[in-house]
């Protein structure tokens, strides 16, 4: 009769608690899971066992256990109820390597799911990295711009991992997490949980879907006046200079909590409703609640994150979990920029590199010339016109002169650009095939901007193209924010831009041309680049320049103190004998 009977009824959490191994190449405490060491996943868990919701948002900070929740709700449905799950990750990629670096050791270590699901075999179309079948059920893993695996077939459980990293465009079907609701149509007891840390303000998925949910948050009690709030990054203090010191002070009665008492007050907090519940049970988790982080690692995270936007916005997601304004701060305007230009030498005596970023319109060739300093300081030293038709071999030559000029350094060594991207999206992609592919050696290369949240600065090169060439793509909205992010930093060192006064106002106010805006893409509203006016030919030679630099992958310190060194002799850094400019896997590949 003890066959016959029934398994006893489990709530995600306490399935974790009784079956859950932590594996030791995917987790930093290998071993039995216990939800006590994270105790605000409890009740997010829990929603899955609780017929009257319907959608789960777990909008959460790095390191607070997004990745192992979901995996929990994923051991939970193979084992005690089986059912057609549906894991969408940002890309095929990602889906691939969480499929095969989270999913397949915890089928492996936990030993109540070992026999359920067999080992992925390529002879076995039912189970494969991506799709892994089992007794009443179905675990399907896919990436956001592609439908395939969602338009045929039915789901109960829909898990949509880090939705603010999905593609901009979606599928050709428009949205995949309203494609895969739909397909969740056929059942009444249907999950839909949707977990992410946020990006940019009025563009989040995650944020917008927090929002539309009862908005959760998780009190703690101080352990001295025993009154619950919410722990907030402006209570984490520190002596001046010394943020390895940090501690937690509590703003009610002044009693100061070292990383210990801090966990100790997690295990006794509580989720709390702040909106009126509909179904939607939504989530926020910052970096503060994290057993694996301490107090003094995110504070000396955050010393170094805000010396640079681009760090600071990463810290401002990833740990605060809050969504970076676009229009925070001293906003870029025409006037702000030639108020800070100023006359400085041919080539400042802190330059230790210089590349070059060019726009090719149909009558003339814009260019940029940009030095580098060991601290990320530009300076523009010129922005030069070259008026002529692109298709013709005179304007090349001009170009070549540009770029090949030998600046005097004030070390009294001679240095040229190093490197120089060209923009080969207009009219005359075949001239900048041609021109590049005749300067590979120096270093001048072809590129195109894609756009899109996520993508790299730069690439990898492609020669799929009628010029057979090495084309570089470029992630235009990453690039744009990152030295829109440098051009609102007002102070001068680390990553501060600076301007020549020698070139007009029309030159500023193409600096200040493009700003982010938002708008609905396929539905989904998008924070994306536009144009304020026509010309923008400086910002993009700005952009280019970045881009140039970032493809080289240079030491800037080793490649200063070499100049520093430096006598009265012309120096040109080359690619190191028999090593390839093209080897990406190579740290740096000039030799410096």
């Amino acid at each position: 009769m003890a066959m016959l009977r029934p398994p006893p009824k489990l709530t995600v959490s306490q399935w974790a608690d009784k079956h859950r191994i932590l594996s030791s190449e995917a987790s930093a405490e290998a071993g039995k899971w216990n939800t006590g060491r994270a105790e605000y996943l409890r009740e997010i868990m829990d929603c899955f066992n609780d017929p009257s919701v319907d959608e789960i948002t777990f909008m959460a900070a790095s390191q607070v256990g997004k990745s192992e929740f979901l995996l929990n709700v994923i051991g939970y449905n193979i084992d005690v109820d089986p059912s057609p799950i549906l894991m969408i990750q940002p890309t095929l990629s990602m889906a691939g390597t969480f499929s095969k670096n989270r999913v397949s050791p915890m089928l492996r270590d936990t030993k109540v799911l070992t026999p359920k699901v067999m080992p992925a075999r390529s002879r076995d179309s039912n189970n494969t990295i991506y799709a892994k079948s089992f007794t009443g059920g179905s675990l399907d893993l896919v990436g956001s711009n592609s439908a395939s695996s969602v338009s045929s077939r039915p789901i109960r459980i829909l898990l949509c991992d880090e939705v603010d990293r999905y593609s901009v465009l979606g599928t050709s079907e428009g949205d995949i997490i309203a494609l895969g609701k739909r397909r969740t149509a056929n059942f009444y007891n249907r999950k839909l949980c949707i977990v992410s840390s946020p990006t940019t303000k009025g563009s989040s998925r995650i944020e917008e879907s927090y929002l539309s949910g009862d908005q959760r948050k998780f009190l703690v009690p101080c352990l001295d006046c025993k009154i619950e709030k919410p722990l907030e990054w402006k209570n984490v203090s520190w002596p001046e200079g010394k943020p390895e010191e940090a501690v937690y002070v509590c703003d009610q009665c002044g009693s100061i909590s070292d990383d210990s008492k801090r966990l100790a007050s997690i295990r006794q907090g509580r989720w709390e409703a702040t909106a009126p519940f509909k179904g939607r049970a939504s989530f926020h988790l910052n970096g503060l609640y994290s057993s694996f982080s301490t107090l003094s690692e995110i504070a000396v995270h955050f010393t170094e994150a805000k010396k640079l936007p681009e760090l600071l916005r990463v810290w401002i997601n990833t740990v605060l979990c809050e969504t970076w304004d676009e229009n925070e701060g001293e906003k870029v305007e025409e006037y702000q920029l030639r108020k800070r230009s100023y006359k400085f030498p041919a080539v400042p005596e802190d330059v230790c590199l210089i590349v070059a970023g060019c726009d090719v319109q149909d009558d003339r060739i814009e260019v940029t010339i940009a030095g580098f300093t060991r601290t990320e300081e530009v300076y523009v030293l010129d922005h030069k016109i070259i008026y002529g038709d692109p298709s013709s071999v005179k304007i090349w030559e001009e170009l070549t002169e540009i770029l090949e000029y030998k600046y005097k350094h004030p070390k009294g060594i001679e240095i040229t650009v190093q490197c120089a991207c060209i923009d080969s999206g207009g009219h005359f992609t075949q001239s900048v095939y041609n021109y590049t592919k005749q300067k590979v050696d120096r270093r001048f290369f072809s590129i195109k901007g894609v756009g899109g949240d996520g993508r790299p600065m730069v690439g990898r090169p492609s020669v799929n193209n009628i010029g057979k060439v090495r084309l570089y793509p470029l992630g235009s909205d990453t690039i744009k924010s990152h030295v829109y992010g440098r051009l609102k930093i007002t102070e001068k060192g680390n990553g501060y831009i600076h301007l020549p006064e020698h070139l007009d106002d029309e030159y500023f106010a193409q600096l200040a041309s493009e700003a982010r805006v938002e708008k609905i893409v396929r539905g989904v509203k998008r924070s994306v680049w536009t144009k304020k006016r026509t010309r923008n030919e400086a910002w993009d030679c700005l952009c280019y320049c970045y881009a140039a630099y970032t493809l080289l992958n240079v030491n800037l310190r080793v490649l200063h103190e070499k100049i520093s060194r430096a006598t009265n002799k012309e120096t040109n850094i080359k690619p190191k004998k028999n090593q390839s400019p093209f080897n990406r896997n190579r740290r740096n590949w000039m030799d410096i």
